[in-house]
């Protein structure tokens, strides 16, 4: 058997995947190709973080990154802007990563969380790369929790400035990108402590400052001291660094100012009165990063899954029967199980991508008094998933691909390595996965409640006990009609029609369901008298991490389903887009078996149809195997490896 290389196929199929922002995805594709923008190996540091700078500049006259911001004259396409730094997934994610910290935290920090007078002073070069900046936010001692950060803003009234500090070795500023070396602005997140007249001083939570860190030759500015990262386990471009402040003064409008100000006497005023509300306000704000982090980690995931799949389609192991020779790697069933179903998840998250960035466009593409705030946590929640789903299949299909691939994955000319090094980490970084499912399991139960924004974790258990009663019952009547269209089918196992669309979104919601249902059960023991909260949340975290993992493959099939009802239904793309997101389904119901037998949402004869049904279905798409990973977009150059020729 060989590749079944349909170019009108791939071509439409690729338009699916493109979506709104296909002619961004275009241009960026385009800089790739000409600009031969792909990962390499050996290079030293200092030659490869100059070369990411280069091609950094040389993004500028392709106009995304201004549309990434609003002026007076144009309004910005937060969503192509996205789109692009998405695109580079598929070049070289230092460039990736260089281009987001730019652009993305630092230059959103300054549009989202700044005024007018912030925008005059910053945006212009900001976009033009005539201020670098970084994104100091990570602390040694504090990651994921940023409430907790140690570096403090202390106002003086007597000067009008606030002196930035390091109080403890801790308070250091850690992992940041652009510290090491480019960047002579950082986006600074402190504790910022003020006193009116006649208060004695007092902390009002994290804000974020604008802080001069070099000056034009390069070199650290009085009181701050920046040190290298070095080598990292990948993302060679990028200048990782850290920064400590030993009381450095900046001026009283060097706060961005947006959600809160200190006025020349020391006096802090805010619309929002509560400092945690305040808090995750401004934090929302930031999302972007969370979406182009998921967005750019499907990209070089999805690039990796085409090496692979290329590969598999090229080289041949062992005699096959007859005299046909040796058969393709892809001809195997183990093979096949290996790479397909990764790339039918692949489609999957890369469709529910488009719609989440699609979400944040809407949002953000509004005056920010004017935002919604349901809808803002509505984006923030689905902006956590996604990004959870998005990064973790990436790096998972990355490994995978690296070994499907024998010795010639483990060769850096032919790059799967790099992708994998450059791809861990993005698990952990715009939030560690583990703590953003939790989060996306807490929205399920609270239902986005503004409430809990002043809660601490043992406060939000409390919270989320006196609704869990509401929550059972709701989640109660939709289990009894998914029992309803299970018990409908009684066909025989192999007969089951698992591929009919409300079947499956009954069952991937419904285990989802059922466990927001039972977790709500067991957080309910937290309003017992002799109940300690604390304890009740942790002994349930595992029960919360498995309610978010669910909620977050539903969201994926709901993308896909929305995706081929788009398309005419005689067309050809629709009926392998179709049978793509059948083996989505499939493989996922087969990757959880073990909880859809125990929970009795599948008999032991549908369960071995499901197993049954992932090999047709790999056999059924093993002649577009091609035309599937062509249609991702990779451009020609990422593809020009040793292993492929």
């Amino acid at each position: 058997m060989t590749a079944n290389t349909d170019t009108a196929l791939s071509a439409s199929l690729q338009a699916v995947l493109d979506g709104r922002w296909a002619d961004t995805r275009k241009v960026v594709r385009d800089h790739i190709q000409a600009a031969g923008l792909v990962p390499q190996a050996g290079v030293p540091l200092a030659d490869y973080r100059a070369r990411m700078l280069e091609a950094m500049a040389a993004m500028v006259p392709l106009g995304f990154p201004a549309q990434g911001f609003s002026s007076d004259d144009a309004p910005g396409d937060p969503g192509a802007a996205i789109t692009a730094i998405e695109t580079l997934g598929y070049g070289d994610l230092s460039l990736m990563v260089k281009a987001g910290v730019q652009w993305g935290l630092f230059g959103g920090a300054v549009e989202n969380l700044g005024t007018a007078a912030h925008h005059r002073e910053y945006l212009s070069g900001l976009i033009d790369l005539d201020v670098l900046g970084c994104f100091a936010m990570t602390e040694t001692g504090h990651g994921s929790d940023v409430q907790q950060l140690e570096t403090t803003a202390t106002y003086d009234a007597a000067t009008q400035e606030f002196v930035i500090d390091s109080p403890t070795p801790s308070a250091r500023k850690d992992y940041i990108g652009g510290a090491a070396e480019h960047a002579r602005y950082a986006a600074v997140f402190a504790q910022l402590r003020t006193a009116g007249p006649g208060q004695d001083r007092q902390g009002y939570g994290v804000h974020c400052f604008v802080v001069p860190i070099r000056d034009e030759a390069g070199h650290d500015l009085p009181g701050v001291t920046t040190s290298d990262c070095g080598y990292k386990g990948g993302l060679p471009g990028v200048d990782n660094g850290r920064i400590v402040f030993d009381q450095v003064r900046i001026p009283r409008t060097s706060l961005l100012n947006r959600y809160a100000d200190v006025d020349p006497d020391g006096t802090y005023r805010s619309p929002i009165e509560s400092d945690n509300r305040r808090f995750f306000t401004m934090l929302g704000t930031l999302v972007r990063g969370r979406v182009t982090v998921g967005a750019s980690a499907g990209a070089a995931g999805r690039l990796a899954l085409t090496l692979a799949v290329k590969y598999a389609l090229h080289r041949r192991q062992f005699e096959g029967p007859g005299d046909g020779g040796a058969l393709l790697l892809l001809d195997y069933r183990t093979h096949q199980r290996r790479l397909l179903p990764l790339v039918a998840r692949a489609y999957a998250f890369a469709l529910a991508q488009n719609a989440v960035t699609a979400q944040l466009h809407e949002v953000q593409s509004v005056p920010a008094d004017t935002v919604d705030p349901d809808a803002m946590r509505r984006l923030e929640s689905r902006a956590a998933a996604i990004k959870v789903g998005h990064s973790s299949l990436a790096s998972h299909a990355a490994i995978e691909a690296r070994t499907a691939c024998g010795g010639a994955g483990y060769m850096a000319e032919n790059r799967l390595p790099l992708i994998r090094d450059d791809l861990d980490v993005f698990t952990t970084f715009e939030g560690d996965n583990l703590v953003l499912t939790q989060l996306v399991a807490k929205d399920l139960l609270t239902a986005y409640a503004a409430d809990v924004d002043d809660l601490d974790t043992v406060g939000w258990v409390r919270f989320a006990a006196s609704m869990a009663r509401d929550v059972a019952l709701e989640k109660t009547a939709v289990r009894q009609i998914l029992q309803s269209v299970l018990d409908s089918s009684d066909e025989a196992p192999e007969d089951s029609d698992l591929t009919d669309p409300e079947t499956q979104l009954a069952l991937l919601t419904g285990r989802e369901d059922h466990l927001v249902r039972t977790v709500a059960a067991r957080l309910r023991r937290a309003t017992d008298d002799d109940a300690d909260a604390f304890e009740v949340f942790t002994q349930t975290q595992d029960h919360l991490i498995k309610a978010g993992q669910a909620h977050i493959d539903r969201l994926a099939l709901e993308s896909f389903q929305h995706a081929v009802e788009e398309l005419p239904a005689d067309s050809p793309e629709r009926a392998v887009l179709a049978t793509v997101r059948d083996l989505f389904v499939y493989s996922t119901l087969e990757d959880d078996l073990g909880w859809f037998l125990m929970h009795r949402f599948v008999s032991v004869e549908r369960a071995k149809a499901i197993r049954r049904g992932v090999n047709d279905l790999c056999e059924r798409l093993r002649p577009v195997a091609d035309d599937l990973v062509d249609a991702f977009g990779v451009p020609a150059v990422a593809l020009d490896v040793p292993m492929l020729g």
